[in-house]
């Protein structure tokens, strides 16, 4: 997990797919925090990805570096406890000017049974399981 959390905060901008009925949905994320040994991720719990991922919580991230790319597809879990909220918005206290982790919006969520792929054109792919 190490690997995968080092490589999307490198990265800083990485994509997350999700399903909406028949219908897939992609869109740019950039938090990633390591907690209690879980890697999180961040939105808000008005946005339309918490709804498709209440919906179905198998997702996609996607990112791309210095010529490698990173595909994670996992489960993601709700932590809907404070201390996980306020370590990632600590990690990322620039978004404290939209979330808080007591307003009711902040959600952060784990990746679970998540399967790293490490991959670029000149070696072959190398997974991470976590």
């Amino acid at each position: 997990m190490e690997r995968t959390a080092k490589f999307l905060k490198e990265a800083e901008t990485y994509y997350l797919a999700t399903v909406e009925g028949d219908q897939p949905r992609v869109r740019p994320f950039g938090t990633v925090n390591v907690f209690e040994g879980k890697l999180y991720i961040q939105t808000g719990k008005s946005k339309p990805v918490s709804k498709q991922l209440a919906a179905n919580p198998k997702a996609e991230i996607c990112a791309f570096k210095n010529g490698e790319w990173l595909r994670v597809a996992a489960t993601l879990v709700e932590d809907d406890r404070r201390e996980a909220r306020k370590a990632m918005l600590d990690a990322y206290p620039s978004l404290r000017g939209m979330y808080s982790e007591d307003d009711g919006n902040t959600q952060v969520l784990y990746l679970k049974d998540a399967t790293a792929t490490f991959s670029s054109f000149t070696k072959a792919p190398e997974v991470e399981t976590f």
